[in-house]
């Protein structure tokens, strides 16, 4: 890095890009602002998607809009030059009935934000400046569209925030997917003719009693969780169909894999002792585990704990769910650091968190957070052997399936 040692806060270029964020505070509250008070659900976020192009284009940015077929997908390029190539990710969908509980407004103003900084303090410096816009994360994984697509082929360092109850380096995020499995067996009358009916609802019951002796010796990470979406139609009739939608998630993809073949084996081996046959089918594409990269979460560490956050690994086993994070973080270096609105003892995807995203300290964790995603941005820009250590080591944990 040119100038100072990281943490300095002397350092020409980071003072410049904290300035450029600073300026902006006023305006990057009300675009969260304005987000949190329209809360829009995955795939239909048109406003968000409007508001935030439309700051992205004053700025000078070349936006493209419907990205990877998604009408509220978006990416917007500065920059000049065959240098490297940052990618700054916005969610901006909301919850239903609990609105921006989960702080995506807070993600969509400081990936904007720091975006607007770069754009602004590094116009002599080649390299290209993406701000992404990922619609869906809540359902739907608009991550794994735009991956699939190829919008983070070339790019060197994905970077985003996300609100939270934990001051976490880096989110414990699990792989997962859900799974379909449809038994069918043969209608009767359950006293007429009771020996002619196979009760496909009765091996559906058995499969949920399979998974649960299962899920006692499932590893931290790993978990299976149910419900029937059809048990038959009439108290009368034994079901001669019955269907059931698991939710699987898993410390890794691989173990995720592995839990499905698990899921399946046993529903064959249910469909073989109750004389039904069985269809088991993954349901979309799920999101893999996320792949923290140490050398950009470490950095951007440092340079949040110039406004006096000061963030800790993760406790050990705790998992905080999934997000479409993973399949981007399995495909280039990439962060997702937690900054806490709320105390431990709360939860986001509550009214108190969607309160908080809108609070002061919501206030507040997005300005440190925009500055710390463009300071770190800055970094793999400017330091060619700074993004060549992030390479090496996302091809260490590839390699070693983490």
């Amino acid at each position: 890095m040119r100038g100072g040692d990281v943490g300095d806060p002397s350092d020409d270029l980071y003072a410049r890009l904290r300035r450029e964020c600073s300026r902006r505070a006023d305006s990057l509250w009300a675009v969260s602002r304005a987000l949190h008070g329209e809360p829009e659900l995955a795939y239909e976020e048109h406003r968000a998607a409007r508001l935030l192009t439309g700051e992205l284009r004053r700025a000078g940015f070349a936006v493209e809009a419907g990205t990877a077929g998604l009408d509220t997908a978006f990416v917007a390029r500065a920059g000049r030059g065959p240098g490297r190539c940052v990618a700054l990710l916005m969610e901006y969908d909301a919850l239903p009935d609990l609105g921006h509980a989960c702080g995506h407004n807070l993600i969509a103003a400081a990936g904007m934000g720091a975006a607007l900084a770069l754009r602004s303090v590094l116009e002599d410096v080649e390299g290209t400046v993406l701000a992404v816009g990922t619609p869906a994360e809540e359902r739907g994984g608009g991550k794994v569209a735009l991956a699939d697509a190829g919008v983070f082929d070339g790019v060197d360092a994905a970077l985003m925030f996300h609100p939270g109850v934990h001051d976490w380096s880096w989110a414990p995020l699990t792989a997962q997917t859900q799974v379909r499995v449809g038994f069918h067996g043969r209608a009767a009358h359950p006293t007429g003719d009771p020996t002619r009916g196979i009760d496909a609802l009765a091996a559906l019951i058995q499969l949920f009693n399979t998974m649960a002796v299962v899920s006692r010796r499932l590893p931290s990470g790993s978990h299976v969780q149910g419900i029937v979406t059809d048990g038959g139609s009439a108290t009368n009739i034994v079901p001669a169909f019955a269907e059931g939608l698991f939710g699987l998630r898993a410390a890794t993809s691989a173990s995720l894999d592995v839990l499905v073949a698990d899921l399946r084996s046993c529903a064959e081996g249910v469909a073989a002792a109750t004389g039904t046959t069985v269809e088991v089918a993954r349901v979309g594409k799920g999101y893999a585990h996320f792949r923290d990269n140490d050398v950009l979460s470490d950095r951007f560490s440092l340079h949040i704990a110039r406004s006096g956050i000061r963030l800790t690994q993760p406790v050990g086993g705790v998992f905080l769910g999934s997000s479409d994070i993973g399949d981007v973080s399995s495909r280039v270096p990439a962060i997702h650091p937690f900054v806490a609105i709320l105390g431990q003892d709360a939860s986001d995807h509550t009214p108190a968190f969607a309160r908080a995203a809108a609070s002061p300290r919501g206030r507040e964790v997005m300005l440190a957070a925009a500055e710390a995603l463009a300071c770190t941005a800055a970094d793999v820009l400017t330091d060619a052997g700074f993004a060549s250590r992030a390479w090496a080591r996302q091809r260490e944990k590839e390699a070693a399936g983490l």
